[in-house]
């Protein structure tokens, strides 16, 4: 296969930016362990050249008309639609183990989220309010921040891109992408489709956590989008603050699903696997703590590992759901995990070790534990690996109280075919985002985000719109006279003697 050397680019919308000078890295495929290629970090010098283009770049699309701003983003989704992705998802497989299938179908589903921030930042463009004064014109208009800073994970790097960068641009702003490192080469090949826009309105900086923080640093950034573990959404956060300039830190968690007494069991098996294995675990939306109510247990569990069974484990490649872990470190922590349950008594059902079919790549079995209890590790950390974590409980209740029992707040899921059920658990689940019998779906009319610990902010809809403009109040007397209020005040508004206050 082709080997790549993106060494030097660092793209630009409408033009290729040189970055010669950077610390070369190189990228490793974690199927195979070969050499995908090579990428450089951008330097200092160059992120404040291109801070200063895409400056530029954008004051003079902010001053566009919302019109015009909308069609330039259906043509970017146009270019979605009509480009073959097919290479940039086999580099994305290649970066970092994404069967190809989901590869392909994640930048195929990335033209949405352009045309609907297109319409929707067309449609919307402020508020006029019923008027405090008589003769006062009174609105509340939307302007752009500036540039946005557009931190990226692995996992989806093209997709959630896309989200914060198709609002920000229809809101306005320049943007500046740092792609995650594991996958900087997809998101390069992917750059192209920008192309119409006006030249240096967005750019894409290749490096490490030094170049996000420079970023953020920034007096000539103005927002921050970031995707990844708490760990870093709380460094970005506080960075972010530091600066005064919003953010939204979608950080990850640790879903739980709960299967009810009157679940669909073999529904419910079979979007379990998908939900807890989709992508080797590694979805922020992962369902990895499963709450089964005991009277539905075993039943549940027997379908379970026969859905699971069925799963190819190989390259993202070759026909296989179940690719490698992005990384040997991603692998390690899935082991910790997993042994420290079992040394407190949960059991293996099916998976749990390195696969003896893949000795080479960081791949492990998709794992359906057992026996697990809340004070296990597995049920306190994000796993990020395909591991299932079941907890037997009493009833509906109980399943509830555990799933909300942690420091994440991301996605919770459900499976029942009660109204109740299903009601009270998009009541009372402590998370963003509640699916009954359907999990991971989203929407780009409808808010993406978690609650705790699992983020602030949101993505997608109106309110993903608003993360990348500020509002300005605006009141106009078309009619100038003295108002009554002003300075001075008549001498009867004054205080007096004796207790009395004049009004």
């Amino acid at each position: 296969m082709t080997e790549f050397d993106l060494s030097k680019p660092a793209y630009f919308a409408g033009a290729t930016y040189k970055a010669s000078t950077g610390k070369r890295v190189e990228v490793i495929d974690p199927a195979t362990l070969h050499k995908v290629g090579m990428l450089a970090e951008t330097t200092d010098a160059e992120i404040a050249s291109v801070l200063e283009i895409v400056g530029v770049a954008q004051k003079a699309w902010a001053k566009l008309d919302a019109k015009s701003r909308a069609t330039a983003l259906h043509r970017i989704a146009n270019r979605i639609e009509a480009t073959d992705m097919r290479f940039c998802a086999e580099t994305m497989s290649r970066e970092m183990g994404k069967p190809y299938p989901e590869a392909i179908g994640e930048v195929a589903n990335c033209a949405g989220a352009f045309r609907y921030f297109a319409e929707m930042a067309r449609d919307d463009g402020g508020k006029v309010a019923g008027t405090t004064q008589v003769g006062s014109f009174q609105y509340a208009r939307y302007e752009p921040l500036g540039v946005s800073v557009h931190i990226m994970p692995f996992n989806f790097p093209i997709l959630l891109m896309c989200w914060t960068v198709a609002a920000s641009l229809a809101s306005g702003n320049g943007c500046i992408i740092k792609p995650a490192l594991a996958t900087t080469l997809s998101t390069l090949i992917f750059m192209e489709v920008f192309a119409d826009l006006p030249e240096g309105l967005i750019a894409c900086l290749p490096g490490g956590a030094n170049v996000a923080q420079s970023l953020i640093h920034s007096p000539k950034t103005h927002a921050i989008a970031f995707t990844g573990s708490v760990s870093a959404g709380k460094a970005v956060a506080m960075a972010a603050a530091g600066e005064m300039k919003p953010a939204v830190i979608e950080a990850g968690g640790s879903d739980p699903m709960i299967i009810t007494a009157n679940a669909p069991l073999d529904i419910a098996a079979a979007g379990a696997v998908t939900a807890a294995f989709h992508m080797s675990g590694q979805v922020c939306t992962s369902a990895e703590r499963f709450f089964v109510v005991d009277s539905v247990h075993d039943a549940f569990i027997e379908k379970f590992v026969a859905e699971t069974r069925r799963l190819r484990i190989g390259n993202g490649l070759s026909k296989a759901e179940i690719g490698p872990v992005v990384s040997e470190a991603a692998r390690a922590k899935v082991i910790r995990l997993v042994e420290d349950a079992i040394a407190k008594g949960a059991k293996v059902e099916i998976g749990g070790r390195i696969p003896s079919s893949e000795p080479v790549g960081w791949f492990y079995e998709p794992t359906i534990l057992t026996g697990c209890t809340p004070e296990m590790a597995i049920m306190r950390e994000e796993c990020f690996g395909p591991v299932a974590a079941v907890c037997r409980v009493a009833d509906f209740d109980q399943a509830v109280t555990l799933a909300n029992d942690s420091e994440f707040g991301l996605g919770a899921s459900v499976f029942t075919t009660s109204l109740e059920e299903a009601l009270e658990a998009a009541d009372r689940l402590e998370a963003g985002m509640v699916w009954v019998n359907n999990p991971m779906i989203d929407n780009d009319a409808l808010p993406f985000g978690g609650w705790k610990k699992s983020g602030i902010g949101r993505e997608l809809s109106r309110l993903g719109l608003d993360t990348f403009r500020r509002s300005k109040m605006v009141i106009i007397d078309h009619k100038p006279e003295r108002q009554g209020w002003w300075y001075p005040y008549p001498d009867d508004w004054f205080y007096e003697a004796g207790g009395r206050k004049h009004v």
